[in-house]
C-alpha cells in the first residue's frame, strides 16, 4: 500500500505513540487536582505547552489547547469578532478559498451584521498581499488567510499579509493547520496575532489542537462549563493527545528543512511525471507550494473513479479536502482559481510523507497515467472532445 493522502491525516509517529500510552498509564490524574497525582499530571500538561510555544514563538500562555484545527479556527474568529463588535468593527477579510471551518463561521457572522470581503485567490493558488491591504477598511476588524492550503498546498504570503495588518492595526489569524510541522512557522517573525494547528496532520493523534492568541487579545470561550486553559476553553484537558502532540512536532521540528527537502524532489518528480499525460493541469503553483502536495485536474474524467481504479492499485489518494469527500460539488478551491466545473471534477490531491520512495513514486506516476487512459477510453465527454465536438479546455 502507498499512503498519499496525508493532508487528510497521517500515522502517528511512534514517538507520539509512546508518549500519549505512557502518559494513558502513568499520569492519568486530573490536572486540575491539587493533589500530587493530579498536580503530576499538570506538569505534562504544561510541560507540552512549554514545548509548543518554544517551536512556533510564543509564550506558553499563548497556547490553549482545543479538540483541533476547527475548534481553534472557529474561537479565533469568533473571538476577533465579538471585539470588533463592541468596537463598532464589523468588517471581516478573508479568501474564497480557506477551509470550511473558517468560511463557514464567516458565513455564520455575516447572518449576525458582519461584512465579509473575500479576496480573489489567482490562478496560481495565491493572495496578493496588496489586494488584501486594498481590502482593510477602518472598520475591518480580522483578517484571516490560511497558511498553506488543505487542497492544493500554495503557500501564503503570511509574513508580507501579517505585517500589513500590524501596519492596519488589524487583527491576523491563520489557518496553519498543513503548515505546522511540515515548514518553517514563527508567529513574531510571521506576525500573527492568532494561529491554528491540528495535531493529526503532523503525526500525532486525532482530536486535539492549539490556538495561539497573542498576549493581550481577550478571547471569547467557546465551551462554557469550568475553568481549564485560564477559563478560554472549559472541559478536563485531554493530556495523553496533548502530551503526543507535543512529542510529534518536538520530534518534527528539527529537521524539517530536511524532510522538506526529501519531500520537495518526490513531489517534483511526481509533478513532472504526471505532466506527461494529455490535457491535464497542475494546480497552484509549481513551486511555492508544500513540499508534500501534488494537486493535478484531468479532463475528460471524474475524480471519484480514478480515486477508486488507484485505490485498487493499493495507491490512497483524495480528490480534495476529507472535510467534504462526500459532496457531489466540485471543490470551491478550484474553483476559486478558476477551474471550470467540469475540470474540477476530474482533480487529484497526492499528499506524500516520508516513506515514500522513489520506486513508489513512479509506481504512482505509471498507475495514474494507465487509469486515465482507460477512464477516458469509455467516457462520453473525452469521446466529443477528441472528435472535437468539444473544445479542449486543458
Amino acid at each position: 500500500m502507498i499512503y498519499a493522502d496525508n493532508a487528510a491525516t497521517t500515522k502517528m509517529s511512534e514517538t507520539a505513540v509512546k508518549t500519549m500510552v505512557s502518559v494513558i498509564n502513568d499520569d492519568y490524574g486530573n490536572p486540575s487536582s491539587l493533589y500530587g497525582f493530579g498536580q503530576r499530571a499538570k506538569e505534562v500538561l504544561e510541560s507540552a505547552r512549554d514545548d509548543i510555544a518554544g517551536i512556533i514563538g510564543a509564550d506558553p500562555r499563548e497556547i490553549i489547547f482545543t479538540s483541533g484545527g476547527s475548534e481553534a479556527d472557529n474561537q479565533a474568529i469568533l473571538s476577533a469578532a465579538q471585539l470588533g463588535k463592541k468596537n463598532g468593527k464589523m468588517h471581516i477579510v478573508s479568501s474564497a478559498f480557506e477551509h470550511h471551518a473558517v468560511l463557514h463561521t464567516l458565513d455564520k457572522l455575516k447572518k449576525e451584521g458582519f461584512d465579509i470581503t473575500l479576496v480573489d485567490v489567482h490562478e496560481n493558488g495565491l493572495v496578493i498581499p496588496t489586494e488584501i491591504e486594498k481590502a482593510i477598511r477602518k472598520d475591518t476588524c480580522l483578517v484571516t488567510i490560511m497558511f498553506a492550503n488543505n487542497e492544493i498546498g500554495t503557500i501564503q504570503p503570511i509574513r508580507e499579509i501579517g505585517r500589513i495588518c500590524r501596519d492596519k492595526k488589524v487583527l491576523f489569524h491563520t489557518d496553519a493547520v498543513q503548515a505546522i510541522g511540515h515548514i518553517p512557522v514563527n508567529v513574531n517573525d510571521d506576525n500573527i496575532d492568532l494561529l491554528s494547528a491540528s495535531a493529526h496532520k503532523f503525526h500525532g493523534p486525532k482530536g486535539v489542537g492549539f490556538l495561539y492568541a497573542k498576549k493581550g487579545i481577550k478571547l471569547s470561550s467557546l465551551i462554557a462549563g469550568g475553568a481549564q486553559e485560564r477559563g478560554l476553553r472549559a472541559g478536563t484537558e485531554n493530556v495523553p493527545g496533548i502530551a503526543a502532540m507535543a512529542a510529534a512536532l518536538k520530534e518534527a521540528a528539527p529537521r524539517i528543512n530536511e524532510t522538506a527537502a526529501y519531500l520537495a524532489k518526490k513531489r517534483d518528480r511526481l509533478i513532472a511525471g504526471l505532466k506527461e499525460i494529455p490535457h491535464c493541469a497542475v494546480n497552484g503553483d509549481e513551486k511555492n507550494r508544500l513540499p508534500s502536495n501534488v494537486n493535478f485536474c484531468f479532463e475528460g474524467i471524474e475524480g471519484e473513479s480514478l480515486l477508486l481504479l488507484l485505490d485498487d492499485k493499493g495507491i490512497q489518494a483524495s480528490s480534495g479536502s476529507a472535510c467534504t469527500s462526500g459532496s457531489l460539488d466540485p471543490s470551491h478551491v478550484l474553483l476559486a482559481i478558476g477551474r471550470v466545473h467540469d475540470v474540477a471534477h476530474g482533480s487529484l490531491r497526492l499528499s506524500i510523507g516520508e516513506d515514500i520512495s522513489d520506486e513508489d513514486v513512479e509506481y504512482i506516476i505509471s498507475s495514474v497515467k494507465e487509469v486515465v487512459t482507460y477512464l477516458r477510453s469509455f467516457s462520453p465527454i473525452w469521446r466529443d472532445l477528441e472528435a472535437g465536438l468539444k473544445e479542449h479546455i486543458l
